[in-house]
This record gives structure tokens, sequence and C-alpha cells, in this order.
């Protein structure tokens, strides 16, 4: 295997370009409710903030522009791609308060840092062991600082209305190779059982899910994952190329049809304060 496909490898959905456009997308699309968070738990300027997981760093660039030019994002990730993609947009757009560090959170120690907050979004979903990370991220919080979490609570709430046995089957063998690479797509309920044994009080909790027509602009998001999150499922061997084809007609047909509706899958929002 060479080097570039096993870095590939590293990623459930992959490092891949399209992936990185798909997150760049699905990073405009929930843009509005992670700065509303944010907000909400008190980031601002000359703060230390951390963004654990921050794939490319779409994220870490709007965190580095609330903490400002006194303040500093650490942004983890173990992707040397998605690292390098955000130490480049940071250079373009003069985020020059990002460092950047390379890391496995299921395994290498977090920074040894008091934060003032801590960013994470569908990132425990993917690690083999989020208590702990857990545990990890509350030691890098001083005293009332915040955590703030998005993660999916409901996976398989993802449907299409007219429904489709054939799409409802594409989101199933999605969880099951999420779950066969140590992940667990519907860690939000598990995390909010954990806050208090870990040292957190929780803040406030709220589900965010959409039942969306194809005209709405929330709509590229899953779009943009069944288009590359088919091949990837392909590539891995968890689906077959025949039923992939399948599924991209099914939603094909689908989006084509103004009457047709989604439900999103359902995500958790977590703010939670260190004690």
């Amino acid at each position: 295997m060479e080097a570039d496909d096993k870095l590939e490898r590293d990623y459930v959905l992959g490092t891949h370009d399209e992936e990185l456009k798909r997150l760049e997308l699905q990073h405009h699309v929930w843009r509005r409710r992670a700065l509303d968070a944010w907000l909400d738990a008190g980031f601002t300027s000359g703060q230390t903030l951390m963004d654990l997981g921050c794939g490319p760093g779409y994220a870490a660039l709007d965190l580095a522009e609330i903490a400002g030019p006194i303040g500093t994002v650490i942004a983890m990730d173990r992707s040397r791609r998605f690292l390098d993609a955000l130490q480049s947009n940071a250079v373009q757009r003069n985020r020059l308060n990002i460092r950047t560090l390379e890391l496995d959170l299921d395994t290498d120690d977090l920074p040894e840092v008091q934060a003032d907050g801590i960013w994470v979004r569908w990132v425990f979903a993917f690690v083999k062991n989020p208590r702990d990370l857990l545990r990890r991220a509350r030691a890098s919080l001083k005293p009332g600082a915040s955590l703030v979490v998005q993660e999916y609570f409901d996976y398989a709430a993802w449907k299409l209305a007219p429904r489709s046995d054939v799409f409802e089957s594409f989101v199933a063998a999605v969880m099951k190779s999420w779950r066969a690479h140590g992940g667990e797509p519907d860690i939000g309920l598990d995390l909010v059982r954990w806050l208090s044994d870990e040292g957190f009080r929780l803040r406030r909790i709220r589900p965010i899910t959409e039942i969306i027509s194809p005209s709405h602009f929330v709509w590229q998001w899953p779009t943009a994952f069944v288009a590359t999150g088919v091949d990837r499922l392909v590539q891995l061997g968890d689906l077959s190329e025949e039923k992939g084809r399948e599924v991209k007609d099914v939603f094909a047909r689908a989006e084509a049809q103004p009457d047709t509706l989604m439900v999103t899958p359902g995500v958790i929002e977590l703010i939670a304060d260190a004690v």
C-alpha cells in the first residue's frame, strides 16, 4: 500500500480532495449553528480555544477570528493532509493565531494548557475511546470554561419522504461501517450520561434536526455526503458497486422531485462547563 493510500484510510470517510470539498460545504451549512453555540458558551476575544479533531480547519479559522490577535486557537487532528490545508488557509486569511498539532485523539496526550473553551463536532463518534477523550478534554480546561459539542444521537433518523428502502439501507450501511472501524454514530446520548462523572456541569442540551425540501440550502450537506460516501463505502468493500449505483440513482430521482422531503440525521448540541 502506498503512503498516500494509507493516509487516505486513516479515516473511515477519507481525506481525499472530494472529502476536503465536502467538509467545506458542511461547515458552510453548519456555520450559523456553530457561531451561535460558541457565543452562547462565552467564547470571545483573547481566549485560548481548542478545536479537537479540526479536520481541514474551517471551524478553526472562524474560532481564530473570535479569539482575535491576542487569543490562540489550538487545532488538533491526526491527518497531516488536513492540517496542511488549514495552515495554508490560515496564512492566506492572515489567521496567525492558530497553532496546529498532529496527534491521535485516541492515543496521544492533549496539550498541557488551561483552555477557555473546547469545540468538538463529529469527533467523539469516530474515536475508539470517547469517554477517555472527554476525560482528557476536561483536564485541558480551566474551571468554569466551556465545552461545546455537536454529535449525532440518532443517525438512522436520516430518511426520505416518500420513504425509500434503498436509501435507508444505505444509511444502515454507513452506520455499520462506522462501527466496524471503531466508532459509534449515536454517541450523543452517551456523552450526556458521562458529563457529570467526568467533571462537567451540563448547561444546555438541544436536538438539531430538520425536515427540508431539495430547494433548501441545508439539502446540499447530505447530498454531498451521498456523492462521496457511496464511493467511500464501495472503496472500503462495505457496499457493492451495484448497490452504490442504485443508491445514487434513487437519491437523484428523489432530489429531482420538488415535493420530496428529507429528515436530517439527529444531532445533539451540548454546552457544558468544567467544574
